[in-house]
C-alpha cells in the first residue's frame, strides 16, 4: 500500500467519525447570532476530530479550514478542510451536506475524500490512481451533446458584489439556453461529486475556493476535464473553472463565454 493510500485510509476513518458530531439545533435559528453559533458549533466539532488525527498521521503537515480561502498556497503538506460543506443545509435539516478534505503538497492536490453522510457515499481520489465511490471506480459521463446535459453551479460565496451576482445570473441564463437542465445549489462538492459519478455532466464556478480542491481532484481522477474559464488547466490558483465530461467541456466553456 502506498503512503498516499495509507493516509487515505486514516483520512476516511477520521471523516466518518467526525460526521457523527454534526447536529441540527433543536430549534431552527431565526437570528444571525443563533445561525452563526450553530454553524460554528458544527465546524468546531468536525475540526476537533480531524485536525489532531490528520496532523498526527502526517508529521510536519499543516492545516487550513478557511473554506473561502483562494489563491496560491505555501509549500509543504497542507490538509485543506471544509469542515461541513453545506453547513447551512445541515443546520436547516436538509440532507445535502458533506465533509471534504484534500491533501495539497507543494501546491498540488494529491488525495481527497468527500463524505456525504445522509446519502451514505464516500468519494475518494489519489492523484494518478483514479477516483472511487464506496470503493467502486468512478467514470464521468460519455455524453457529447450539451442539449442533453445536466449542468450546475453554486456561486454561494458570502458577500457577493452586485456585478458578480449579475455575472452569475447571466451565466445561468446562457447555460439554460443550451443545456437540458441547470441546477443552482450548494454545496459545490455535492455537484462535483455527481459529475465524477457521471450523474451530472457539467459544473462551473466563478470562484475557485480551497474548499473545492477535494471534489475537483475527484472529478479529474474520474476522467473529467477541469480548466479555468480561459481553457487553461485548472490549478489551485485559478480564478474559476469548468469541470465537465470530456465530450461536453468545450461546448460548456463556449456557452459560458
Amino acid at each position: 500500500m502506498t503512503t498516499e493510500q495509507q493516509l487515505l485510509t486514516v483520512l476516511t476513518e477520521a471523516v466518518h467519525s467526525a460526521a457523527a458530531l454534526v447536529t441540527r439545533p433543536a430549534v431552527t435559528p431565526t437570528t444571525r447570532a443563533e445561525l452563526m453559533a450553530a454553524l460554528a458549533a458544527n465546524d468546531d466539532a468536525v475540526s476537533g476530530v480531524l485536525r489532531p488525527a490528520l496532523t498526527a498521521a502526517l508529521p510536519g503537515s499543516q492545516w487550513t479550514s478557511d473554506e473561502h480561502g483562494s489563491g496560491p498556497m505555501p509549500g509543504g503538506d497542507w490538509w485543506v478542510v471544509d469542515p461541513v460543506g453545506g453547513n447551512m443545509n445541515a443546520v436547516q435539516g436538509m440532507p445535502d451536506w458533506n465533509i471534504g478534505v484534500s491533501l495539497v503538497r507543494d501546491g498540488r492536490p494529491v488525495l481527497a475524500v468527500l463524505y456525504m453522510p445522509v446519502a451514505g457515499e464516500t468519494f475518494t481520489a489519489v492523484a494518478g490512481e483514479g477516483a472511487r465511490a464506496n470503493g467502486v471506480p468512478l467514470r464521468v459521463s460519455a455524453k457529447t451533446d450539451l442539449s442533453l446535459a445536466l449542468t450546475g453551479t453554486g456561486q454561494a460565496r458570502p458577500g457577493r458584489e452586485a456585478d458578480r451576482a449579475d455575472r452569475a445570473g447571466a451565466a445561468v441564463a446562457a447555460m439554460m439556453r443550451q443545456a437540458l437542465y441547470v441546477r443552482v445549489s450548494v454545496p459545490v462538492g455535492h455537484q462535483l461529486a455527481q459529475v465524477a459519478a457521471g450523474r451530472m455532466d457539467v459544473h462551473w464556478q466563478f470562484d475557485n475556493l480551497r474548499s473545492h480542491i477535494a471534489p475537483v481532484l475527484i472529478v479529474r481522477e474520474a476522467g473529467g476535464i477541469v480548466t479555468d474559464l480561459d481553457g487553461k488547466p485548472w490549478d489551485v490558483t485559478s480564478d474559476g473553472y469548468v469541470a465537465a465530461a470530456p465530450g461536453l467541456h468545450a461546448a460548456a466553456l463556449e456557452a459560458l463565454r
